[in-house]
Parts: structure tokens; sequence; C-alpha cells
């Protein structure tokens, strides 16, 4: 799979591209790019494309069963919805992150709620992972990350696989799917020096993890349970950042990436950096879950 042939998708570019999700419903991807705060979304059949501004940084967003995202800005959670003509950013819990600090990955879980992570620039270990219940509240998961990433779950929504970046590991938990709580934390994955660090993910239908690695111009999967890495695909940029499968089968893997940090050399070298990537890897994913609340 390692030389599988990717195409370049749309005419968006990202600074920090992150946090792509299908909408089955109607045949959209979205995507995000985190330091500009837009959104945006891109039909693949017909190559139509537009975005929405939400007027700060945005770590991550999910759709919601009521319309509109649910979403993980720079400062809190946000309900994004439309009205008169336009979108609306309504935050409905502040969590007070130091300054350079800001909401990170996030995805909703299997009962439709919604999970965000922040990351610290400055203080090693001062992040978290939060959880918002259907009835809006909110609550401290998991401490002393820093940079909280790449959530997801197994098929039978039993274990729960996180990612705290710097420590080139992705984690399993025990999951409560009834209270969503968290058990038995266990590291499933460790990347190897040399190979970028992990980043956003998602799970196929044969329960594998993708894992994309910033830094290792590729995406990667995983066993889960071994721990063994069976296939990559190399991209033309450094810094993959998320992935998620879409398309009219599922049978589509849409892979985000950045020029966040590149040096203007590094960006003649890699052009397509911020780009928005596709390739068709043999497998399918599974639908994304929706904020119930």
């Amino acid at each position: 799979m390692s030389d599988m042939k990717y195409k370049v998708i749309g005419n968006k570019r990202a600074e920090l591209g992150e946090s792509p999700f299908w909408d089955e419903q109607n045949g959209v991807l979205y995507w995000l790019d985190i330091l500009s705060g837009k959104i945006f979304d891109l039909d693949p059949i017909t190559g139509q494309e537009n975005e929405i501004t939400v007027g700060k940084p945005i770590g991550c967003a999910a759709l919601r069963e009521k319309g509109g995202f649910v979403a993980a800005l720079e400062d809190g959670f946000y309900f994004i919805t439309h009205s008169e003509a336009k979108w609306n950013a309504e935050i409905f819990e502040y969590i007070e992150n130091k300054p350079g600090d800001r909401f990170n990955d996030g995805k909703c879980d299997p009962a439709g709620r919604f999970w965000a992570g922040t990351m610290s620039k400055g203080d090693k270990g001062k992040a978290a992972l939060y959880v918002m219940d259907i009835n809006r509240t909110v609550r401290k998961a998991v401490d002393g990350v820093t940079v909280s990433n790449g959530l997801t779950w197994s098929l039978d929504s039993k274990i729960m696989y996180y990612t705290d970046t710097v420590t080139s590991e992705v984690w399993a938990f025990d999951y409560d799917l009834a209270n969503g709580r968290l058990a038995n934390k266990r590291t499933a994955i460790r990347v190897p020096d040399g190979m970028g660090l992990p980043d956003g993910m998602t799970i196929d239908a044969e329960g594998m993890l993708w894992v994309a690695l910033w830094g290792g111009y590729c995406v990667s999967r995983w066993d889960p349970d071994t721990g063994s890495l069976l296939c990559k695909i190399d991209l033309p940029v450094p810094h993959t950042s998320s992935c998620a499968f879409g398309g009219r089968n599922m049978d589509e893997l849409y892979i985000t990436s950045a020029r966040e940090g590149l040096d203007e050399a590094q960006l003649r070298a890699q052009p397509l950096s911020g780009a928005l990537f596709m390739v068709k890897p043999g497998v399918s994913g599974v639908p994304m879950f929706r904020y119930k609340g």
C-alpha cells in the first residue's frame, strides 16, 4: 500500500488542516483550517467547495443531529448554527486555557457525546481531554497531557483510543459506553523514533487504526491488538495531520495536511502542504457519530 496513488481533492489550502469528517446523508466532506478558524466543505462528485468562518481558531468539529455543528474553538465548546443567511458560533461552555494554549482534536463517541482535548504550547503535561454529554455538562476525563489528539472507538465501542502526540504513543482505555467513563489505560501503539509523531486517526471496518504521522510524510495503518504496523501510504507533504473515511461506499480515505512550521525552502520543495488528499486504501471505514444533544 505504500505505493498507492493519492489524489489532491479540491482547491482549498490550510495553514493547519485538521478534523475531517464525512456527512453520509449529504455526501459532503468537512475539514478545518484551525488557525484561520474556517470549516471547509467539499462535494467530491461535483467539486463544489464552500467555507464557513467562525471568527477564532477552531480545533475540531462534528455534525449535530439537530443540525449544524458542535465544535471546540480556541476557548471552549460551541454550537455553530445557520440562521438569517449566515453561520453563528454560540459558546456554551468556556474552558480557561493559558495564553497560547487552545483546543485541538476531538470527535463524537457512539453514544453521541462530544470529546475534545486541549494542547499546551508552553508547559508539558498541562493540557487535558474533556467530554460534553448530551445534556451539555462538561467534565475533564484525562489530565496531564500535552498535545491532545486522535480519538476513535473500537467497533464494539468497548475501547477508546487516544493520543498525546508528544509521547509517540496511541493509548487504549476500557470504555463504558453507558456513562462515558475510562479505565485501564495502556499503550496500544508505539510509533518508532524517526517515523513521525501520531496525530489524528480513524478506524476502518476491520478494526484497524489509521494514524496520520506529523513529520512522517504518510498515514499509517496499525493493528491495535498487537501494536504492529501493517502498512503506510506515502504523501508528498511532511505534516499529515488527520484522516477520515468517506465517499459513497465509505472506501475513500481523506487526509488533511499543514503548512505550519515549514520555512520558505520547505514550502517550495513540498508545495502541496496544506492540501486535502484522498486515497482508496482497499478497505472501508464506518460512519462517524453525531452529537445527540
